[in-house]
């Protein structure tokens, strides 16, 4: 399997860092986290990325604008929100996204 290449944006820096903790846990996850959306977006656009999961603290239109624009820079991007629940959940979440987009 291919490595799975991880964009991470939150505004809560403690929540971040165990997410960014949790996903690069896995060995074949490789994660970026982000704070600042203009940052993330600078990234965005230089790196290919599998996976933008949303975390919480980001403003709704932040969160739509910030969404919208991955998909028209890199349409087979998947976007998920993920507002907590645990590192199985977490897991569960993503490789039940990109199970249904035939993606794995």
């Amino acid at each position: 399997m291919k490595t799975l290449e991880f964009l991470l944006l939150g505004k809560n820096e403690a929540i971040l860092a165990i997410l960014l903790r949790l996903v690069n846990a896995y060995e074949d996850w490789n994660a970026v986290a982000f704070s600042n959306e203009t940052e993330a977006q600078e990234y965005f656009q230089n790196h290919k990325i599998d996976v933008v999961l949303l975390s919480s603290g980001i403003e709704d239109h932040v969160e739509k604008d910030f969404t919208s624009f991955c998909l028209k820079q890199q349409p087979d991007v998947e976007v998920i929100e993920h507002f907590g629940g645990g590192s199985g959940l977490l897991k569960s979440e993503i490789l039940h996204r990109l199970h249904l987009k035939g993606k794995i």
